[in-house]
């Protein structure tokens, strides 16, 4: 009897699983849409999706082909990995699309964050964010205190054993921190930091606001940081008789600033600022350093042109806008490590209309994923694209053509790109001038859904001279 029970219940639940799996692909079967599998009801495949990533994405477009159906991140959602459909969203954000991040991300990034927003508003937006970091800005304004930072966050890891991917997030986030608030960023440093990384990774996870999930924890950090940027506007508001020049000192100025934002919106674009940049400049860094480590003679070109800068200093002249113009081969090592190690996966947008796309019917309200991994290794615009060659970018028009998007595309485009390859470059040119370093080694590397080493990447650094 309890046998009989046992398999009753196994397949019982068989049954049942097979039952929903079937409901919901009959759900979401509708004449003009295309191919493709749902998965589960609510969470669909977003198991898979997270856990094989580009496997995931291979395997179906094997069976289904460049657009197909899935269910991802609560949603259900069209894929694109077709090079010339990715490039028409992108550059036609106006017709039927609009931002179509996860709901955590837009909870916890907040409403009026600028990946969130779209129309005039959008527009607005992002006037208001790109006169902050305009190249005059960085040259006048953000390079300097960049420069500042980096000589200081770099000091004393000569003979020491060192995280370089928490080094380098340390860095991205304090970075940042000192462009806006350059005063407060000391005091406010350490209580800040925790509470942004638990942010971050709420940013991609699964709505389930429940204790301990990922979600959870990034919505009470957003809280935290609410409460501590009030209060920081309030206290600058309080002492006017203190001049400020920095990012937030600019987007409090109505008098002097046409983009009059309220305090809201203000808290929301120092997030903004400080989200977009950490994913980028920390990975990149560190990215650079393990690809320098594995390329002695990529090392060696980016360490010359370096030195050559350093010749024409004394040894506390500060990088300036001039030098930082002039490293072409910095500006190809970080391209290609964006380009290598897929910094960016893709962009989601969410259709406000039915529509047809490649002679699929695209219903109202899904979100349409924009894969550009792919292309990054695509042989006929880069030869040998597992290679990392740095000199394949002095030809400058490969940063023109028309299937470069690791930086996004269209309108938008990642508006701190500048300041982004400025932060880089100020980093790369301290630390291959001060160090040399070489791995640990047993660290692994996972590049999906975002590149990182879950028990760090530890080298052990000497000085250069």
């Amino acid at each position: 009897m309890a046998i009989f029970m046992v398999v009753f219940g196994v397949l019982l639940m068989l049954f049942t699983c097979t039952a929903l799996l079937k409901w919901n692909e009959v759900r979401y079967r509708k004449k003009g849409l295309p191919p493709g599998t749902m998965g589960w009801p609510v969470f669909g495949e977003t198991t898979e999706f997270l856990k094989q990533g580009p496997n995931f994405m291979k395997t179906q477009r094997a069976r289904y082909g460049n657009l197909f159906k899935s269910h991802i991140l609560g949603c259900p959602t069209m894929v694109s990995m077709d090079p010339d459909l990715n490039r028409y969203i992108l550059m036609n954000e106006a017709k039927g699309l609009v931002p179509g991040y996860p709901q955590s991300m837009i909870d916890i990034l907040g409403k009026c964050n600028i990946a969130a927003v779209h129309g005039s508003t959008h527009k607005y937006m992002r006037g208001a964010l790109l006169s902050l970091i305009s190249p005059t800005m960085i040259r006048d304004q953000l390079l300097p205190k960049i420069d500042g930072f980096m000589r200081t966050h770099l000091n004393f890891w000569d003979n020491k054993v060192i995280n370089i991917q928490h080094k380098t997030k340390e860095m991205a986030l304090l970075s940042s921190l000192k462009q806006i608030a350059t005063l407060e960023s000391s005091s406010i440093s350490e209580e800040f930091m925790p509470e942004f990384f638990k942010l971050v990774l709420g940013t991609l996870s699964l709505p389930i606001d429940f204790p301990g999930t990922n979600y959870r924890q990034g919505l009470q950090a957003r809280k935290n940081i609410l409460s501590m940027l009030r209060k920081l506007i309030q206290e600058r508001r309080a002492s006017e008789e203190i001049t400020h020049q920095d990012m937030l000192a600019c987007l409090m100025n109505n008098q002097e600033n046409k983009y009059k934002l309220s305090d809201e919106e203000i808290i929301d674009q120092i997030i903004t600022i400080l989200y977009s940049g950490y994913e980028t400049v920390s990975t990149t860094s560190m990215m650079a350093v393990k690809y320098l480590h594995d390329h002695p003679k990529v090392l060696q070109e980016l360490r010359k042109e370096h030195l050559e800068i350093r010749k024409r200093k004394n040894p506390e002249d500060p990088i300036e806008w001039k030098d930082l113009k002039s490293m072409r081969f910095t500006r190809a090592v970080i391209f290609e490590t964006s380009r290598l190690a897929t910094i960016v996966n893709g962009v989601l947008r969410k259709t406000t209309k039915e529509m047809e796309l490649n002679g699929f019917v695209i219903p109202q309200g899904w979100r349409i994923y924009v894969y550009t991994r792919e292309i990054n290794y695509d042989p006929y615009l880069y030869p040998e694209p597992l290679a990392f060659n740095p000199w394949r970018w002095l030809d400058k028009s490969l940063e023109s053509q028309n299937y470069l998007f690791i930086f996004g595309g269209g309108s938008r485009q990642c508006p701190g790109k500048d300041l982004g390859i400025a932060e880089i470059s100020t980093f790369l040119h301290y630390f291959v001038t001060r160090y040399r370093w070489e791995e640990v080694g047993g660290d692994k590397l996972m590049k999906f859904p975002r590149v990182e080493a879950p028990n760090g990447l530890h080298i052990r650094v000497s000085s250069y001279c």
